[in-house]
């Protein structure tokens, strides 16, 4: 989905600005690098203090640390966008033709298995069995991030090969979300959780009537959110449970779908608010302290797993399977796209960064391998970014054949990236 181009009013111009995939990665990194320097600076102290700070009712069970609002509250607004472009790709997007789909979505689920086994193989292997929890942070691909690198880097390259991206990290947050409500959740309480669906439903209905209004929508989405988090599942949840319950198809008199309009309303909250604040809280790792200093935070075996598992793991997941389905099967890559290409693409769902931290938090709450877990995602990220840049410029640097998907039929497909603005 793209955001209306229509308001030129100084909001609409900054709303651009702010939901530009580029400005999204650049908000992101400075919000994990302030974090990461004040943390480790003489007032690291302050850091601590400000994201221990607990505010809420607590008659709600509410009564949260700053850092938990960032990841409970906030987050939820960013997998409400998730939600909203899952219904979107489902429904009219890429992911409406099962057979054209079949082969990101497939390698999504091979960039999840692979890294997970990389990582249970290194914990393993190199005596800390305490930290296999932790297997699924190296799973996840933060869409933002991803998107940025190849808008960046990738100029001259297929347009075809950011929709596969794209459909390849929204699988990769669909199956993230459910490994988080099923693996990460300790204890539900029913009656919350039946409550919070409900919610949901009443939402979905409510966006379907001619009536439907913020003030409205606004105060059931909350209710909703509350009763998940009373459930004891997490409540990003009911955000993407929110967001596919929107119809993506155009209702009378209206000459959009409200997915999208709702997508264009949310997404500079989510991109400008949500994720850099929960960056900033979730990336802060103080690495300074303690009485090995950073070389016996680094030498714990989860940075060697998770980073492994995040530029290695996913790389080979997704080009190992996309190999054998287009070897084996007679499913095909989209048109323009070779099996080349995939390798900078390998290297670009390797940046987990955001779901990655979040499912950190919920691997290790407490645990002294909280940290050297998350200084793991932010440098696996950073060379999986890194890796993917140098990819990219090369590939866009080699001539290209007339079928590269080698179906058969010359491409037809000949938009390229940076011809045309994505916001």
């Amino acid at each position: 989905m793209t955001t209306s181009t229509a308001d030129m009013s100084p909001y609409g111009r900054v709303r651009r600005w702010v939901t530009r995939e580029t400005t999204g990665g650049v908000l992101l990194l400075v919000a994990a690098a302030l974090a990461l320097v004040w943390a480790n600076s003489p007032w690291r102290s302050a850091y601590t203090s400000l994201s221990e700070l607990v505010v809420g009712p607590a008659a709600l069970h509410l009564d949260l640390s700053l850092a938990s609002w960032a990841a409970d509250g906030l987050l939820a607004v960013f997998f409400f966008t998730v939600g909203l472009e899952l219904k979107h790709e489902l429904v009219a997007g890429s992911l409406r033709r099962p057979r054209e789909a079949a082969v990101p979505v497939l390698a999504a689920v091979g960039g999840m298995v692979l890294p997970a086994v990389v990582f249970v193989t290194l914990v393993a292997a190199l005596g800390d069995p305490g930290a296999l929890p932790g297997w699924a942070i190296p799973t996840a691909t933060d869409i933002a991030f991803a998107l940025a690198v190849l808008a960046i880097f990738g100029r001259g390259l297929p347009l075809a090969l950011r929709t596969f991206l794209l459909t390849l990290a929204v699988v990769d947050d669909l199956l993230a979300i459910i490994v988080i409500a099923v693996f990460y959740t300790a204890e539900i309480q029913v009656l919350p959780l039946v409550g919070s669906l409900v919610g949901v439903a009443a939402f979905g209905v409510l966006t379907r009537l001619k009536w439907a209004r913020w003030w409205l929508l606004l105060p059931l989405g909350l209710v909703a959110w509350i009763l998940m988090h009373a459930s004891g599942v997490h409540a990003t949840i009911a955000g993407v449970l929110l967001g596919l319950v929107v119809p993506a198809t155009t209702l009378p008199g209206e000459p959009t779908p409200r997915v999208e309009r709702y997508d264009d309303t949310i997404r500079p909250l989510s991109a400008a608010v949500a994720l850099p604040v929960f960056a900033f809280f979730a990336a802060g790792v103080t690495v300074v302290d303690g009485p090995g200093g950073p070389l016996q935070l680094l030498g714990q075996p989860v940075v060697v797993a998770i980073t492994a598992g995040l530029v290695l793991g996913k790389l080979a997941g997704v080009l190992g399977v996309t190999a054998l389905v287009t070897r084996l099967t007679p499913l095909r890559l989209p048109d323009s796209i070779g099996l080349r290409d995939l390798l900078p693409i390998g290297f670009l769902t390797g940046m987990g960064f955001t779901v990655s931290l979040l499912i950190t938090e919920l691997s290790y709450p407490g645990d002294d391998r909280t940290a050297a877990a998350k200084v793991a995602v932010l440098l696996g990220t950073m060379v999986a970014a890194a890796l993917a840049a140098i990819t990219l410029l090369r590939d866009a640097r080699q001539a290209r054949g007339r079928d590269m998907n080698e179906d058969g039929v010359p491409d037809s497909d000949t938009g390229s990236i940076g011809d045309e603005s994505h916001s």
